[in-house]
């Protein structure tokens, strides 16, 4: 068991959602951090069906005087439950965890009615900091780091596993909950998809080679967000002095999962993915260690219309960090091009560019990290 960042929600008894891809590890916390808890799991058939029939009985699943957490696995699986969690708060004074790998039916219903009754957070795949002396950049590039994969050695039950991870999305949230009527098209817009990772995302494009309708495209990228297995970034544009681009970036959450969806064959890049998967782990680890430490950043992209680029960029109350990401073990001057155009527009941003290096560098303002280091390093690197 890793020790896991996320400490926060317990500090107080105010109750909480824990968002979070399957497999991240919500329901371990939960039950490492309270073993004393009730645990109720909708994946499981006789309390999804007796809950769904009758929400009322919740209260009486809880025992009485009961003043421990009561955590309820896979919330969205039943969204009118939470009318009787917030009854249940108000009157009762219980505190609820309430877990959910899917933010949409919660979108449609369940949130607003507990609004300001309880707090959000989100758990990702392991990090580097998490992972310590466990860490392996070699491994993490090419399988992520979602937990299962860092408890198993043998690459293919990985492989395994990470193939039949996406097929799970997609037969029991995108089939059972109906979120779309040809699960073909849907599996063909993933990978699809798949060769937008790290990139500016051109949805015309994407329907053009799905031969899908671009407001079809554009429902099932909401539909993968809402899943949370993707997410869209914007490009920073505060006081721009330059001509940007206006298309978001998108990524998958974790590298393994979005090397699993895209397909391998002898007409694909190898160099390509290889420079996706280095950028994306540099995403999720700033995405947790973020939320993890509270640290408020909003993350952002810059490219202006002349393709100068930084690929990441953290704005928020600690200031703006402008992070440059490099699979190259060498780095000479037009790699540092975009994040130079970058600090002469924002003269207070601390400039990094994180590479397949093995030693720390600077060349004027700008950084150099062995991406390596960095992760393990991210929380100093963002406070």
């Amino acid at each position: 068991m890793y020790k896991r960042l996320l400490e926060r929600p317990l500090k107080g008894n105010q109750s909480f959602f824990l968002f979070g891809p399957r497999g991240t590890g919500k329901t371990s916390w939960a039950r490492e951090k309270i073993p004393a808890g009730l645990y109720i799991d909708l994946l499981e058939t006789s309390a999804y069906l007796d809950l769904s029939a009758r929400p009322g009985r919740l209260e009486e699943m809880i025992p009485p005087g009961f003043t421990d957490w009561i955590i309820i696995d896979e919330v969205q699986k039943i969204p009118a439950l939470l009318d009787e969690v917030h009854r249940l708060i108000e009157n009762k004074g219980y505190k609820f965890i309430l877990t959910g790998s899917s933010a949409r039916s919660l979108k449609k219903k369940g949130v607003n009615l507990l609004a300001g009754r309880a707090l959000s957070f989100k758990m990702f795949p392991l990090t580097a900091v998490e992972l310590g002396e466990d860490f392996n950049l070699k491994n993490s590039l090419q399988f992520g780091q979602l937990p299962y994969v860092y408890t198993k050695d043998n690459p293919q039950a990985i492989q395994d596993y990470l193939e039949a991870y996406t097929k799970t999305y997609l037969r029991e949230e995108v089939m059972q909950e109906g979120l779309t009527r040809n699960v073909g098209a849907f599996s063909r817009f993933l990978e699809v998809a798949s060769f937008s990772q790290a990139g500016v995302l051109n949805m015309s494009e994407v329907a053009r080679e799905t031969s899908i309708n671009r407001k079809v495209i554009v429902d099932y990228f909401q539909i993968v967000e809402d899943l949370l297995l993707a997410e869209r970034i914007s490009v920073f544009s505060k006081r721009a002095k330059r001509k940007l681009i206006a298309h978001s970036k998108f990524y998958f959450f974790d590298v393994g999962v979005y090397r699993a969806i895209r397909p391998r064959g002898p007409y694909d890049s190898v160099e390509e993915a290889e420079g996706d998967a280095f950028e994306t782990l540099v995403y999720q680890e700033l995405q947790a260690i973020n939320h993890y430490f509270n640290f408020q950043y909003q993350l952002y992209f810059w490219r202006t219309v002349d393709q100068l680029e930084v690929d990441f960029v953290l704005y928020g109350p600690k200031g703006i960090i402008g992070i440059e990401v490099k699979r190259s073990a060498t780095i000479d001057s037009k790699d540092l091009k975009g994040l130079k155009a970058f600090g002469e527009d924002y003269p207070e941003a601390k400039l990094f560019l994180f590479y397949g290096g093995k030693r720390k560098e600077f060349v004027g303002k700008i950084e150099l990290i062995p991406l390596e280091q960095a992760l393990p390093s991210l929380p100093d690197i963002l406070n």
